[in-house]
């Protein structure tokens, strides 16, 4: 069993709290989950960590990257620590064998997803897309991470994401933040 970090009212019971996509992804997920629902307002990372207690250390984000070459676009989830950012244009650019990378765009992101901006989680992403996670992510015994919605947050251990459709667990994904 696991227990969510913060000052949030964690429960198992996550079906109302989740996006759709994430929904169906979590339906036969073997590993444990929490969700906790938040003042949507305070979805945004350093907003939600100040007011729920949860430390940069302890939160992961997904951010959504575009890598192209010629005229073909790939798309990428990418889980990072809070208190780092992706080498977005070293090694998800290389590992996506593209030319260019760049975070997608916020339409894009939510339209391919089917999650709100600000909640995407890389459970429920596109089944083709791959999940990049960076290790020091899939190293913390619980990480938080978006639920979908801007409304709620899960909670699991970083090891589950690394097991995820796609998943590689990469050395070096994240730099800190300066």
């Amino acid at each position: 069993m696991i227990t969510g970090p913060g000052e949030l009212a964690w429960t198992k019971d996550w079906a109302d709290l989740v996006a759709a996509p994430v929904a169906r992804a979590l339906r036969d997920w073997p590993q444990p989950v929490l969700a906790a629902p938040i003042d949507p307002e305070l979805a945004d990372t350093a907003a939600f960590c100040a007011r729920y207690g949860v430390t940069a250390e302890d939160s992961a984000n997904c951010v959504v990257i575009a890598g192209r070459r010629g005229g073909d676009t790939r798309y990428a989830a990418c889980m990072v620590l809070a208190n780092t950012r992706a080498d977005v244009n070293g090694a998800v650019r290389r590992l996506l064998d593209a030319r260019k990378a760049s975070f997608a765009p916020m339409a894009d992101a939510v339209a391919l997803t089917g999650m709100e901006y600000g909640g995407i989680t890389p459970i429920g992403v596109p089944e083709d897309w791959p999940v990049l996670v960076d290790r020091a992510v899939a190293e913390r015994a619980v990480v938080v991470v978006g639920s979908g919605i801007r409304g709620s947050k899960l909670a699991l251990p970083g090891v589950a994401l690394g097991e995820l459709p796609n998943a590689q667990v990469i050395d070096g994904l994240a730099h800190p933040v300066a």
